[in-house]
Order: structure tokens, then C-alpha cells, then sequence
């Protein structure tokens, strides 16, 4: 997936027309399908779009892309798991969300969404493994689809502008692209790995 974001493509108005739509279809995707390792994809379209001739313009698509490609994954899974919740048989969509979401976890998001926090959502996609038990609980609390979206934009903003600082950010300290590709990679697995870490020590100290 990273590999079809680093081609060099004959001129920019070709790699726009590769690069961007590839982006946005991944992006999109990972919103739907947890495998799809979305941060890493931002911060690998980040290095690439750092490294050419004019980073400015580029690196401005590459946000913009990936942000709207974020809400409107984010749009669409919460769509279908609305459809579960009015539905008497469920969905297969809102199942997979409630098996996804760790039991603390969406213990502690339905507490904040109940206190009238959509703000919460901000942070959901900026914690790993937080985005999916605070949908989850605005679904349960029957939040609506209005009230949703406007939290969820300043949350795909704010994801996005992360993940592209990080590919920044590794694109800076090497000369080669695919250096500072391998780079954003690490950081960001190092990034999504740091809060699993910090649980397992805490529940291993607990114990």
C-alpha cells in the first residue's frame, strides 16, 4: 500500500492523478477496516509530498486529502452502525464495532458522551485504539448524525495534521525519501504501540 504512494510518477500533474486518489481510497478505507494502517499511509504521503519541488502545495493536498478521507469513512461507518442500533436483528456493522471496543474502554467513552463531551471524539482519534469505543458509544447513546459530524471534523483535522507532522518530521532527517519513508513508519508504530505499552505495565504492576 505505502509502495503505491511512493512512486515517482513523470511530472506532478500525474502523481496528483495517482497519488491523491490512492490516498483518499486507503485512507477511506482504514476508517472501515482496522487493518489498513491508515497513520502510516499520511506520514509515508507526507514524506513524499516533503520532498518535492514546491512541499508547500503538496503537503496542503496530502492534509486535505487524507482529512476528508478520514471523515468520510468515519461518516460512512457511522451510518451503518446507526442502522444496527434502529434495526431490531442489528448489523453487522454494529456488532463488529462492539467487538472491537475494549470493555474500559467504552465503559469510560460513554461516561464523557453522556456528559454532553463530543469534544471526546477530538482525542478518540488521536489515542490509538480510541475512535472505535467512543463511535460505539455515541451509537448506544443515539447521538445524533448532525451532532457527530460536527465533533468528528476538528477530529479527522486534527488526526491528519498529526500523522502528516510525523511524516514531516521523518522526511527532515534523511536525504532520500524512502529513508525518511521508513522513518515516519517507525515513528508512527512506535506512537500507536506507546499507550498498549503503558497498559500492559500498569495491569502487570496491578497484578
Amino acid at each position: 500500500m505505502i509502495d503505491a504512494l511512493m512512486v515517482e510518477a513523470p511530472s506532478a500533474s500525474a502523481q496528483s492523478a495517482v497519488g491523491y486518489p490512492t490516498l483518499f481510497l486507503l485512507v477511506a478505507l482504514g476508517a472501515l477496516v482496522p487493518v489498513v494502517p491508515t497513520g502510516a499511509i499520511v506520514s509515508s504521503a507526507a514524506v513524499v509530498a516533503f520532498h518535492q519541488a514546491m512541499p508547500p502545495l503538496p503537503l496542503l493536498a496530502v492534509f486535505l486529502v487524507a482529512s476528508a478521507a478520514a471523515f468520510a469513512g468515519d461518516v460512512a461507518l457511522y451510518w451503518l452502525g446507526r442502522r444496527g442500533v434502529h434495526s431490531d436483528h442489528g448489523s453487522k456493522w454494529l456488532a463488529a464495532l462492539k467487538r472491537r471496543a475494549a470493555p474500559e474502554r467504552l465503559e469510560q467513552a460513554q461516561e464523557k458522551v453522556n456528559e454532553h463531551r463530543i469534544s471526546v471524539l477530538v482525542l478518540s482519534r488521536l489515542v490509538p485504539a480510541g475512535r472505535i469505543p467512543v463511535m460505539l458509544a455515541c451509537l448506544l447513546a443515539e447521538v445524533p448524525l448532525s451532532r457527530f459530524l460536527r465533533g468528528n471534523v476538528l477530529a479527522c483535522l486534527a488526526w491528519a495534521l498529526t500523522y502528516q507532522a510525523i511524516g514531516i518530521l521523518g522526511g527532515s532527517l534523511f536525504t532520500q525519501p524512502w529513508e525518511g519513508v521508513a522513518a515516519a513508519v517507525l515513528l508512527t508504530v512506535l506512537v500507536s504501540a506507546a499507550p498498549w505499552a503503558w497498559h500492559r505495565v500498569l495491569r502487570r504492576r496491578s497484578a
